[in-house]
């Protein structure tokens, strides 16, 4: 310690100023996206109103970007790339009311350090333009007369080559890079109304291909995205309604509904509408705008899509929003980039996100076309149903002559009729009101048919729980309370009719199943006969008793009630004690139950010794920590659980190798579905069916070439030029896939490529969506080979059949093929289906010897 406070620290100097210019500088431009998104933003802010980008190479040799702005006056010469030097503000409190894209002073400054900048600017005050060349730290080097319109063209050469390491990985992907950028302008394509950008990109020296174009004389946002990309687009989205937060939604997000701002946010845009196949298979059209600034809210983009995946799951918007806001509310300047922005009241924008696409798309799904047959069918129903439900059903006419119905203005309708048919058919049955034949119709579906003594049957209306009348007048509640739940949908059946006597009360026979199970001393209902209950009647009832003993009526009023009632379960007894009826010449008499029983208790003694339990204890804990310390060596860990399945792969890809399959001994099958292999002291299980498919999946994924139908017209896929250059740049994998495509490159853009042959497949047949599919798969990895989504369900399904099936018996050959198989592919450990092919079982090591 005192060696090393003996020595000499170094000096604390100052990083000199051409490496504090580099290094500030590549934390400012990260990217082509960047610089061109830099440029861009200084020709909006000059007011320009025509904008043309040019690039070579996808920008890896050239960035040009001209305008016909204000242009740059001669006295701000010298500070037009210096670090920090700008005409957007002059202190911080500015920032809050700042309108242009930049402010800071960092682009041009950043700009010089990283390539070989030139501008060339008229001044509407200037004879003649000027020609500037800049060195790396932002002065003039050069300075010339150049004849030029008013405006400003800035010439970005070699961007990234001070930085050798960036340059290199720049150069290494570039495609990508320019896809990124391409994405990035169109942005800006969309949201600059009245201002005309164009993007041209050159390879070598070819001619000029355009990339994106938008039309200067729209003035709208709509008219900029079918300039973009293309009416067919237009024809896939929606404006955007906005509607103040629901309660519900204000709940889920903490808010207090009754002090919400008013009109604190304004959001404006369009969205595509929910139906399936109008939506895009990745998130590469979602554009998001805070007061016209291209940015990435995270939060607003994951609600927009989870709202609507609601509506449509397999598929993404398209969506332009932009939310204006006061500047007050908005921080800016958190990034050097500008891309990511503090709001605030941030939940109250996500709440009224939520609300309006709700609102928006739950309009239009649970409806029903209706033919004139099912109209037809709504008449016969008015003409036999009662007056009530006539006056329920009127307003469903309407919606159903319109052609569309909501499936919960139906229900709603039907629940009304049922409660208002129900007390009218109750009422009628009580003043001995003999229904018409056409109303028996409607009758037979809201009753419940039941059988009297006689066997002749009943019916009897099935009421609400709430309406329903009560089992006798005054039913004595100290000895006897029920418990129903007809709501479950189960049949009510009637009690035998005592001679005709109304007053006699029906007796439910299916009770709740907690009147089973409130008493231990209960029996479960098995078919036995239970303990007869008595109930009082307050009127003096008098009956004979039958031969069969199904009924009586006592001299006093009581009603006794077999337990062999069909279907009849145990009425839930209270605590006070129930006399038990017996027939003995044909009187009621009663005895007592729940008697005392007098119990001798035994004292039986215990032997105890302190000792003997200290050393059991003692020797438990030893065992446990032997156990403990062993298991600190398992390797697995991960149970054979489906909660557990991620967790078992990854310890698996981290354990085995794929050289170790091939050294797995079998040990046999097992339930003529699973192989048990051993390696080493671990046991492990195979499922013959998903290993076999898996490798069988991958073999066609990497051999199957698909064969393409020619089609009889060429058909135009209105691609953007970007995805019109990844497509050309990875036709072979379009080609091994079924896909066949003609240029034009005299067309203009949009409409320069057109597919001439589709993949089919007996059943199987496949579109543009698998296209546009690929194409954005290729555009993350260029020329890697990959597969739709649906060829790699045809592929699933032909390796599924193909396998080896659950059920079929191996030999040792056989099972020794399937597990050197999965040394062979690229990923073992699931099937194409996602179950998984192996787990661990055991370790022979930790299974105790005792």
């Amino acid at each position: 310690m005192e060696d090393g406070c003996t020595e000499h620290a170094k000096a604390i100097k100052p990083i000199d100023r051409k490496s504090v210019h580099q290094i500030c500088s590549g934390q400012v431009v990260l990217s082509l996206a960047t610089a061109v998104k830099e440029l861009l933003e200084n020709s909006i802010d000059a007011g320009a109103t025509s904008i043309d980008i040019k690039l070579k190479d996808h920008g890896a040799e050239l960035i040009e970007v001209s305008d016909n702005g204000c242009g740059v006056e001669e006295h701000n010469f010298e500070g037009l790339t210096l670090k920090h030097h700008t005409s957007k503000i002059q202190d911080f409190s500015d920032l809050v009311s700042v309108e242009t894209f930049g402010f800071r002073g960092e682009a041009l400054s950043s700009l010089c350090a990283l390539s070989d900048l030139v501008i060339c600017t008229c001044h509407k005050s200037a004879a003649v333009g000027t020609r500037l060349v800049f060195d790396q730290n932002g002065k003039i080097v050069q300075k010339s007369p150049f004849p030029r319109q008013q405006g400003t063209t800035v010439t970005i050469q070699q961007l990234f080559y001070t930085l050798p390491v960036r340059h290199k990985e720049f150069q290494r992907n570039v495609k990508k890079e320019f896809g990124k950028m391409v994405q990035v302008l169109q942005a800006y394509c969309i949201i600059s109304t009245g201002v005309r950008i164009n993007c041209t990109n050159q390879l070598g020296q070819g001619k000029r291909n355009l990339v994106v174009c938008s039309s200067g004389s729209t003035s709208n946002v709509k008219e900029n995205i079918g300039a973009v990309f293309g009416q067919k687009q237009l024809q896939s989205v929606i404006p955007f309604v906005q509607l103040p937060p629901s309660e519900t939604v204000c709940e889920e997000y903490g808010l207090s509904y009754a002090d919400l701002p008013q009109g604190f946010y304004n959001i404006t845009g369009y969205i595509s509408r929910s139906d399936h196949g109008v939506g895009r298979s990745s998130t590469d059209r979602q554009f998001f705008f805070i007061n016209q600034r291209p940015c990435d809210p995270a939060k607003v983009s994951k609600v927009v899509n989870e709202v609507y995946h609601m509506y449509n799951r397999h598929q993404y918007p398209f969506v332009v929003l932009n939310i204006c806001v006061n500047s007050e509310c908005v921080d800016i300047n958190v990034t050097p980039d500008k891309r990511q922005i503090l709001l605030q009241e941030e939940k109250l924008l996500l709440a009224v996100l939520k609300t309006s696409l709700i609102a928006m798309y739950s309009g239009n799904v649970n409806k029903l076309d209706v033919n004139q047959t099912l109209q037809d069918a709504i008449g016969n129903i008015r003409n036999v149903s009662s007056d009530s439900f006539e006056s329920s059903i009127a307003g469903l006419t309407n919606a159903f002559d319109k052609g569309t119905l909501s499936i919960s203005k139906l229900r709603e309708a039907f629940s009304i009729h049922h409660k208002t048919q129900s007390n009218s058919q109750h009422a009628k049955l009580n003043k001995g009101h003999i229904p018409s034949p056409s109303q028996k119709t409607l009758q037979a579906f809201f009753c419940v048919s039941s059988k009297d003594q006689n066997g002749v049957s009943q019916t009897v209306p099935c009421t609400s729980p709430e309406k329903r009348e009560p089992l006798t007048p005054n039913l004595s509640q100290k000895n006897i309370s029920f418990e129903s739940d007809c709501d479950s949908g189960r049949v009510t059946t009637t009690a035998p009719d005592f001679d005709g006597d109304p007053s006699i009360p029906e007796i439910l026979s299916n009770q709740s199943s907690e009147a089973l199970t409130d008493s231990p001393d209960s029996p479960v209902d098995n078919g036995e006969v239970g303990p007869p209950v008595v109930l009082d009647n307050p009127q003096n009832m008098k009956s004979e008793f039958k031969e069969d003993g199904s009924e009586s009526v006592s001299e006093k009023g009581q009603l006794y009630i077999d337990g062999c009632i069909p279907n009849s379960k145990r009425i839930k007894m209270q605590d006070n004690p129930v006399p038990i009826v017996n027939f003995t010449s044909g009187k009621l008499q009663a005895d007592t139950v729940d008697a005392p029983i007098n119990i001798t208790k035994r004292t039986v003694p215990l032997q105890f010794s302190m000792s003997h339990l200290a050393k059991r204890i003692k020797r438990l804990n030893l065992q446990q920590t032997e156990r403990e310390e062993s298991e600190k060596y398992r390797r697995f860990r991960a149970k054979i659980n489906p909660n557990e399945n991620q967790a078992a792969e990854t310890e698996l890809r981290k354990a085995i190798s794929k050289e170790m399959f091939a050294k797995m001994e079998i040990i046999g099958q097992f339930n003529l579905g699973f192989i048990i292999t051993k390696l080493d002291s671990d046991l492990f299980i195979i499922d013959q069916h998903a290993t076999d498919e898996k490798y069988n999946f991958e073999i066609l994924q990497q051999t199957t070439v698909l064969q393409g139908q020619r089609l009889i017209a060429p058909q135009t896929l209105s691609l953007t030029a970007v995805n019109e250059c990844v497509l050309m740049d990875n036709l072979e994998i379009f080609k091994k896939n079924g896909f066949d495509f003609i240029f034009d490159e005299n067309a203009i853009v949009m409409e320069r490529v057109k597919l001439i042959s589709l993949p089919t497949s007996k059943n199987w047949t496949f579109g543009q969506q698998d296209i546009d599919e690929l194409i954005f798969m290729l555009s993350d990895s260029p020329g890697v080979m990959c597969r739709p989504s649906r060829v790699r369900q045809m592929f699933a399904s032909r390796a599924c059949r193909k396998s080896v099936m659950i059920g079929t018996a191996l030999n040792a050959h056989e099972m020794r093929k399937l597990v050197t198989h999965m040394g062979e592919i690229e990923h073992p450990w699931n099937c194409p289906h996602g179950r998984p092919t192996m787990r661990h079982i055991a370790c022979l090591d930790m299974i105790s010897q005792d």
